[in-house]
């Protein structure tokens, strides 16, 4: 099955969900959250040989906006920085700059009272940005999935937080970007 079929099994299991949720609703309503954390682009350095310095791990931060249709599903549309790469040998510096939109599905499991663990599904659109200082500079835009787990604490009925690990399954040629994050949620 392709990439877009696959997507579209993903955005259909996920809009079946949002029309079948209210009638098994209980903890339901819209809610909107930040992260912030640390990305690795694993793949960016592959491929360099001696003399040059690379870095492939940088602040991410990401916003979403969620709605949870029972307790323990919802849906997120959420926009990320994922950060950068870059590289230099000399004089010459080249950089990578990654941000993805993404919906995901998202399942949690109650552990106590107040914590609960999750797991996300779901697929993204990334736009990498290289530039250089030799003023050679490349665009790309690729669509792929993305998942992750995570736990969620609820200090009140409205406010939470979360920290969780994330993956975008290539976002470019053999780049993959893992992202570790701690973010507060704020229910409506």
């Amino acid at each position: 099955m392709s990439k877009f079929k696959k997507g579209f099994a993903v955005l259909g299991l996920a809009s079946a969900m949002l029309v079948a949720g209210p009638a098994l609703a209980q903890d339901t309503g819209f809610y909107a959250g930040a992260h912030i954390g640390s990305s690795d682009l694993n793949g960016a350095c592959d491929g360099f040989g001696a003399g040059v310095s690379c870095d492939e791990k940088d602040t991410a931060w990401k916003i979403l906006g969620g709605y949870q249709f029972h307790k323990n599903w919802a849906v997120e549309l959420g926009y990320a920085n994922l950060g950068e790469a870059s590289a230099s040998a000399g004089a010459v510096s080249a950089k990578a700059e990654v941000t993805a939109w993404d919906l995901v599905a998202v399942g949690s499991l109650p552990l106590m009272d107040r914590l609960s663990a999750y797991g996300k599904l779901g697929m993204f659109k990334a736009d990498t940005e290289v530039t250089s200082s030799v003023g050679v500079s490349d665009d790309d835009s690729e669509t792929g999935f993305t998942f992750g787990l995570g736990v969620r604490y609820d200090f009140t009925r409205n406010l939470g937080v979360r920290a969780e690990w994330q993956r975008y399954q290539e976002v470019a040629d053999d780049l993959d970007v893992d992202v570790l994050s701690v973010g507060v949620i704020w229910k409506f």
